[in-house]
């Protein structure tokens, strides 16, 4: 009897130790799942950049290459013949090794542009019913104006032979939406309309790129994107959810009669949209009280 007894309180001891090592065995597995889709994301982006990086080296390298072969033909004639004189650059065409500079290319896809500038370019003259829903030339303008300068990139992949097909670059830049890194999504999506702008893909590219400034209260650079997007691609898929998110945009400028006035646009020009897209207008309009 005594035995039995002693027993049962060896059970009754051991049954929550158990469970507590179930427990702590649940929480560390969870941990290593964690850690092991933080580390694929990284290795991604790793491999991407070793790509990338190679081929830049061996374009240099063959720059280089090319640069010494014509400074030795120059040098073999009986006399040195005078420079051409400068001649105006080729639309189209790009030296090799030159870094894309936003700057210097204002019109290459992806680079930014002022907000205003493009409203007053697309729809300055257009009718639309008294309302004007696009004209906001002088929204959330900064003090100084135009937006923040951005820094030079370096070669685009399309230049750097084709490291990545379109469908590559697109997919990884995408999968850092998914992750939330906004950041490297921009850079991402950015490359791909500078590599490839003019895929089939560029509509969807253009909409990323606008959510992932959204995503960090960028409100002016994101309503340029989708904005772009009914200049460039108005029969594009996004069409209707770019129109929703450029109200977004416009709202968070403080731009609400305009934000509102896009809003009722959305079922003028898209009047089959999607039933997210129209429980989204009505869930903004109540948000910024439209009248």
């Amino acid at each position: 009897m005594a035995a039995a007894t002693l027993l049962l309180a060896v059970g009754a001891v051991a049954l929550p130790a158990s469970a507590q090592d179930a427990a702590d065995l649940l929480v560390r597995t969870t941990r290593l799942e964690n850690q092991l889709r933080q580390l694929s994301g990284q290795i991604e982006q790793l491999q991407f950049e070793n790509r990338r990086l190679t081929e830049q080296l061996r374009k240099f390298q063959e720059d280089v290459d090319f640069r010494l072969s014509e400074r030795g033909g120059s040098r073999s004639g009986a006399a040195p013949t005078p420079p051409p004189a400068a001649q105006p650059p080729q639309p189209g065409r790009q030296r090799r090794g030159d870094a894309f500079d936003p700057a210097g290319q204002p019109g290459t896809a992806g680079a930014p542009r002022q907000l205003g500038a493009v409203i007053d370019e697309e729809f300055a003259g257009s009718s639309t019913g008294g309302q004007g829903p696009l004209d906001i030339s002088g929204v959330g303008r900064p003090a100084q104006g135009g937006l923040p300068p951005t820094a030079p990139r370096g070669p685009s992949v399309a230049a750097a032979g084709e490291a990545a097909s379109p469908r590559e670059l697109y997919d990884l830049a995408y999968a850092h939406v998914l992750r939330k890194e906004y950041e490297r999504a921009e850079m991402g999506f950015r490359e791909f309309l500078q590599s490839y702008p003019r895929d089939r893909l560029a509509p969807d590219a253009t909409f990323w790129l606008g959510e992932s400034y959204f995503q960090r209260q960028r409100y002016r650079e994101a309503a340029e994107q989708f904005l772009k997007i009914s200049r460039d691609y108005p029969k594009a898929g996004k069409g209707p959810d770019s129109l929703l998110k450029l109200g977004m945009a416009l709202n968070g400028l403080g731009a609400r009669d305009q934000a509102c006035a896009t809003y009722a646009k959305v079922g003028v020009d898209f009047p089959a949209a999607s039933n997210a897209v129209r429980k989204g207008v009505e869930r903004e309009q109540k948000r910024a009280r439209c009248a």
